[in-house]
């Protein structure tokens, strides 16, 4: 019996929410195999990665701590890849908008005020909506591949934030190390539970997850983002802008990545360093598709991946596993996620093969 896969007449909805759940057990299933290589317990490394950094209350708040800039930038992108515009620069949007805010944050240093959080994140919006201003000219005015431009620029980024912290922005007093003064207290984003590090970013997290629920079911773009995204051609034909949904997708991406990036600095990280994020603008890619493009999918993917990057440095701690393996684990996640999503389409039917027939 020989399976293939055969087209469904309707796609399949049961798949479009059993997908994920599919790939995250095909997932564990590679992991196993790939620990039992690495010569290590699966229980053991199982437990390290999904049960041992949930076991403390201070686990649980850092879980809320990674979990925040993914979901911040996740619902933001999955607005764009619904409407069909491919931002992959997340990762650059946020370094810049962390490098604009964290540059408020030193101008203020030694000043107290309320004001300096909210212009540390008017910032960090306004630079991570630059960067992303920059992939929606090129692609609106030329033509140019967003996946490109988006990409290569996180690079250009990640090489700028380099260059500041190397010269105008490094600490006088540092030793000449590359990174910047501490912040002040007044730039640090607030604490919302004692003896830990989960910050009121956490809850500008949840309100972004409602905002992009509100914007996709209550709202005319809303609407022309899922027009845009399944039927360009009646999207046009409806008198849609699509130079306008380019526009207003990548702006609402870099911004929402731009001030993720500015809660990091003005979080956990406290200064601004050669490398302010282990990723975030790319595991939100991951984020985003595990979470089905919907903000309430995102928040629990969210947590799922900020699982992973928990689980890999407990896995690094007490197993001595290397830190790439959490790097394996999402993108095999990614991986079994488009393979099982080709089962929305497609079933498979097992049946016989059909027999060559010789000619004579």
């Amino acid at each position: 019996m020989w399976p293939r896969l055969v087209q469904r007449q309707i796609p399949s909805r049961a798949m479009v929410y059993l997908s994920p759940v599919l790939a995250l057990f095909l997932s564990l299933l590679a992991g196993v195999v790939l620990f039992i290589i690495m010569g290590v317990s699966p229980l053991a490394a199982l437990h390290a990665f999904f049960i041992e950094p949930l076991s403390t209350s201070y686990g649980i708040a850092e879980l809320g701590v990674k979990a925040t800039p993914l979901i911040l930038i996740g619902v933001a992108l999955s607005l764009g890849f619904k409407a069909g515009v491919w931002n992959i620069g997340a990762e650059g949007q946020l370094i810049m908008g962390g490098l604009c805010g964290g540059a408020v944050a030193l101008y203020f240093y030694g000043h107290d005020g309320f004001h300096i959080i909210p212009l540390m994140f008017l910032a960090g919006i306004s630079g991570g909506c630059a960067w992303a201003a920059i992939v929606a000219f090129l692609r609106v005015r030329f033509n140019a591949n967003e996946i490109l431009t988006s990409l290569m620029l996180s690079y250009v980024a990640g090489l700028f934030l380099n260059l500041m912290v190397h010269g105008p922005l490094k600490d006088p007093d540092g030793f000449n190390f590359p990174e910047s003064r501490q912040f002040s207290d007044s730039a640090l984003l607030p604490i919302l539970f004692e003896g830990t590090r989960v910050h009121i970013g956490a809850i500008i997290a949840l309100l972004a997850v409602g905002l992009g629920w509100i914007i996709l079911s209550r709202t005319l773009l809303g609407y022309q983002i899922k027009v845009a995204g399944s039927a360009p051609a009646a999207c046009e034909h409806a008198g849609f802008s699509s130079s306008k949904i380019i526009w207003t997708t990548l702006l609402l991406g870099g911004g929402m990545a731009g001030l993720a990036g500015t809660i990091e600095v003005s979080g956990p990280i406290g200064q601004l360093l050669p490398n302010i994020s282990p990723g975030y603008g790319f595991t939100a890619i991951i984020v985003a598709y595990v979470g089905r493009l919907h903000p309430l999918g995102v928040l629990f993917a969210g947590l799922l991946l900020a699982l992973t990057y928990l689980g890999g440095e407990t896995a690094q701690i007490l197993l001595n596993l290397p830190v790439a393996v959490t790097g394996v684990f999402q993108g095999l996640l990614l991986f079994f996620l488009l393979a099982c999503d080709v089962l929305i389409n497609y079933r498979i039917q097992f049946g016989q093969p059909a027999l060559a027939v010789e000619k004579n």
